[in-house]
This record gives structure tokens, sequence and C-alpha cells, in this order.
């Protein structure tokens, strides 16, 4: 291991047995012992399947993890990214020694100090103060180094009027809040950190991001942090690493991770609206599908608030229809049916001219302004001609984009939800 790799994992691989027994069982673990004793390999490496929890299987073994190698270079932040069941919990507990791996091997240089799920390592019978100087202690630190950062830790942990309460008293977010305080004031020199910040405020949020980037950035310490918020992950992040079905399936740049994460088969992203018939209009014009892509143009189910966006209006028409002054609106509606904002594309100065009776039609959203949240899509086409007067086609709910809370203010503040602010947009005709 060079100087500069703080970690490294090498085949780090998981196998658990379904149901109720657990891991193994004691005749399961005689025959690995015996296999061992003789020399061979394990026989139960050999069975197993992949790690995809919508998928019904046939063995009693499954593969958490598979095969997983990387390294974290000192003063990095790994960004580990995936959806629920991939793995990325299983592996913070192997890297965290709270649980072994089935192969493979883990090199470290100095402490580790994790934040798994809320409360872990806590001692409910015991005050906060009390547990301060127990997680210190598991850290290998004095009495005298913990008592040197225990007024910053209390402090930041907001907790001040609770902390000579026992903890099983505590909410959780004032767990979590003392919790983080706690790992990252005892300076280890790796911190990993799971989605338990998700339990916290929005104000703690931001004090425990702005703390991980200072003890990352000033202070040269390594973190590994996991969460669904993409917004937070790209600001604090300088790498990623995406498991899919316990698999790496990337790792490097956290852009590049991020664009990954959202990318799926193409084809599934893009809502067919070609046999829908909830539609209005005297069907001259009509809408065959739309589809969304990032700003590395991958298709995608999911945006970020405050980054650009291209929508795809793919569309047919009439032989003898003349759309050369055809007029589009895309509608965003919230779940309560409200217009949250439109994009119309005769006010967006675009003269589409559409003169194929089939093709695509792209708005360009240069910042998509608004707030995290899953937002309906209605389309409309209009005869310019008639002064709105003719509908070519309307379609009311022609899909649903999830829109992920981002900085779209570039203030360094997430948006909240409630508000929404107009965005502009550009179309054009391929």
């Amino acid at each position: 291991m060079s100087k500069d790799v703080i970690l490294k994992a090498e085949g780090i691989s998981k196998q658990y047995r379904l149901g109720k027994v657990g891991t193994g069982t004691i005749s399961h673990d005689l025959n690995r012992w015996w296999a061992g004793i003789r020399g061979k390999e394990d026989p139960y490496l050999k069975i197993g399947e992949t790690n995809d929890r919508s998928v019904k299987g046939s063995s009693d073994y499954v593969w958490a993890l598979q095969d997983i190698s990387f390294e974290v270079k000192q003063g990095e932040v790994l960004g580990i990214i995936g959806k629920n069941g991939a793995g990325k919990s299983t592996l913070l507990k192997i890297l965290s020694r709270v649980t072994s791996p089935t192969t493979g091997s883990i090199k470290t240089k100095g402490r580790i100090a994790s934040l798994l799920e809320v409360g872990t390592g806590f001692h409910p019978e015991m005050t906060g103060r009390e547990n301060i100087f127990l997680n210190g202690a598991i850290l290998g630190m004095t009495k005298k180094e913990i008592k040197s950062k225990i007024d910053e830790i209390i402090e930041f942990s907001g907790c001040q009027r609770y902390i000579d309460t026992p903890v099983k008293r505590y909410s959780s977010g004032m767990t979590v809040r003392l919790a983080f305080a706690v790992a990252a004031f005892l300076e280890p020199e790796i911190l990993v950190v799971d989605e338990v910040l998700a339990v916290g405020d929005a104000e703690f949020q931001k004090k425990a991001i702005g703390k991980m980037q200072d003890i990352s950035k000033s202070e040269g310490r390594t973190v590994l942090f996991v969460s669904h918020n993409m917004a937070a992950v790209k600001s604090l992040c300088t790498k990623g690493l995406v498991i899919e079905n316990g698999t790496v399936v990337f790792h490097g740049s956290i852009d590049d991770a991020v664009s990954k994460y959202f990318q799926h088969d193409s084809e599934k992203q893009k809502v067919k609206l070609s046999e829908r018939e909830d539609r209005i209009g005297n069907g001259l014009f009509k809408f065959e599908g739309i589809s969304f892509l990032d700003s590395t143009n991958n298709y995608v189910s999911e945006v970020i608030s405050g980054e650009s966006v291209r929508i795809e209006l793919e569309y047919s028409k009439k032989t003898n229809f003349d759309a050369s002054k055809i007029i589009l609106s895309l509608i965003f509606r919230d779940n309560l049916k409200q217009i949250i904002t439109s994009f119309v594309s005769d006010e967006v100065f675009s003269n589409l001219n559409i003169t194929n009776d089939k093709g695509v039609i792209v708005l360009e959203i240069p910042r998509l302004m608004l707030r995290g949240e899953n937002y309906e899509i209605m389309l409309l086409s209009f005869d310019g001609d008639t002064g709105h007067k003719d509908a070519l086609d309307i379609i009311e709910d022609a899909c649903f984009i999830n829109v992920l809370q981002g900085n779209f203010s570039n203030r360094g503040k997430l948006d909240r939800k409630g508000f929404s602010n107009l965005s502009a947009g550009t179309y054009s005709n391929k």
C-alpha cells in the first residue's frame, strides 16, 4: 500500500444465508472448518446468488457483496452511492470492523470512527457526557485528550441542556447530533458516515456537511460518505463509488459517479405516448414520446435541481398539416395539480417550423430552478394560426419526473420544499 493510500479493499465479498438462521449453521461452520483443515476451498463459496432484492431466487445463500476492490487516498472524501439494498451499508460495516468479510482483506492506516446507525456505539443507560468518554476510549484516546475536545463536541451537538441525561431519553435526532459530534471531533484518520444524517434537521445536516469538508480539506482526514441526497454528495465528495447488486459498477470522479447512478437502460427511460387514448385534440399533430437527459446526455428518471436538463419530445404529424407555426407548452405540476412553471415555445422566442412528418423537438433548460419534489408533466400543442383555438394534442399527465434537492441558488444552501421558481428554457427542432 503506497504512502498516500489510507484505505485499501481487495476482493471483498460477503455471503449471507437467507431466512431466520442468519449467516450459517453449526453444521456449515463445521464443514468450513474441516475444509480449511484439509487445505480445501470453502465449499459454500461456490453457491449463492447475486444481491438483487427485487428478484425471487432459488438459493438460500446470497452475495451481499462480490469482489469489491478500491483504494482511498488520505484527505479524499469518497461518496458510496447506490439504490436501497445495493450493499452500501454492508460494505461500511465491513470497513468499520463491525462484521468480517467472507473473502478479501482490508488494509487501513490509523483509527476509524463510524456513524452507521442511530445510537451506534452508545450505551442507552449512560449520559451523553459519559458516552463521549466511552467512544473516545474505544478509539484509543486518553482521558486527557477527550477532555480537551469535550467542550467543542457538546457545543457542536447542540445538546448542552441534556448532556448529563441518559441517552435513552434522547430523540433520534439528538442522538445522531451527539454521535456525529463525537465521531468528527475525536480526530479519527478515517470517518465513516452512513445515511443517518438524514435523521437530523436541515440546520444540522448543513453543519455536518460543513464539518466533513473542514476535516478533509483543512485537516487532511479521509471521509467515507453514504447518502441518497445527490446534491450533498456532489458538494462534499471528491470521488465516487457506485454499487449495484453488490458489485462495483463505477469508481472515479464524483460527477461521473452521480451520472452513472442516474443512468439506466435508456429505452426504459423513454416514456411512450403513442398508445395513450386519454388525450384531447384533432390529431393533426401528436406527441409520441418524452424523455429526460442530464448534463452528460444520459437518459434519466431523476434530475437535480439547479442543473441542466434536456427534454426530448418525439412527435408525428399528418402530411397535409402545415405545422410551421405550431405552439408547444410543457407544464410542471405538483402533487395537488397546481401549475408550478411552464415552458411555451413562442414565449421563449422559438420558431420550431416543423416540416417533417416525424421527429424530435428538444427543450434545453440550462438550470432547472425547481425545488426538490415529484412533478407531473402536462403536454399541450396548438395551431398557432388559429390563436390557440385549435388544440392539436393535449395529454394531462404525460409522465412524472423526480427533481432532487440541489444548490440552485449557488449560495451553498439546498432548496427547501414548498416553494418554486420559474426557469428559462429554449426549444429547438432536430
